[in-house]
Formats: structure tokens, sequence, C-alpha cells
């Protein structure tokens, strides 16, 4: 079973129906709900979905968030002290958001891949990246 972190992210693309998000989002949902795969999150970056969804897009389509995101197969983890000096560590030492050092923190937890289409994360030595956005030149 293949463990991955969710970003605030592919969830917004994937509220937003975007592709590939969408049904790449999709796709490992379906493989949560089945077994087949572990899905992550951290409680910081669903209160981010929250709060975004609500600013740009409407009371009524975050209160679905809000409903829906404890009803999906992806366990929400609250950070722990630790973590959050972990997260506070990552933000002090790469160029990344501060709810987004919580997702890059949980990844490096489960030493696992981080679902993204954010390219502030590429600044993240050691960090693995499912990357679901568009195409960056390096």
């Amino acid at each position: 079973m293949k463990t991955r972190v969710l970003d605030s992210w592919p969830i917004l693309e994937w509220i937003k129906e975007r592709q590939p998000a969408t049904d790449i989002v999709e796709n490992l949902l379906a493989g949560a709900e089945s077994g087949a795969a572990r899905l992550l999150m951290s409680a910081i970056n669903v209160g981010e979905v929250y709060y975004f969804v609500r600013k740009y897009h409407g009371e009524t389509l975050a209160k679905s968030w809000r409903e829906s995101s404890g009803t999906l197969p992806i366990t929400i983890e609250v950070p722990t002290a630790t973590e959050i000096w972990d997260a506070a560590l990552l933000k002090g030492q790469y160029p990344i958001a501060y709810a987004d050092a919580f997702a890059a923190a949980l990844a490096q937890k489960y030493r696992c891949p981080l679902l993204t289409g954010d390219p502030d994360f590429r600044s993240v030595p050691d960090l693995e990246l499912d990357w679901i956005g568009p195409a960056i030149a390096r």
C-alpha cells in the first residue's frame, strides 16, 4: 500500500474540477477507499482549503468542503507540538508558505511522497514529490 500526503493544491484543483488533478485525486481517493492506498493530510492544510474556498468561491462551497472533508478516505492528522516545530523549521529554512511547511513535514515524517503542483515545494531538498502540476522548466 502506497502512502501519500496531500497538499492543499491538489484538493483545490479537484474542487475546481481542473485536469489532470481531478482524475488523479479521484483515482487516489478510490484507491484509498479500497485499501490500496493510504492518504494523509495535515489538519492545517484542511483548514487552508476551507479558508481559500470560502474567500474565493463562497460560503456554500466552503461549508460543503468542511462537511465532506471528514468523510473522505483521507486521514487528517492534527500536528503535535514536535510537528509544529518541524514545520516551523522548514518554513525558516525554505521559501514555502507556513501551511505548506506542515504538508512537507508530514511527508517527511512518513517518508512518503507529497502530492502537489505547487512549485514552492521544489525548494525543499529531500522531499519526494508526486508532481501533478504544470511542467516547470528547470
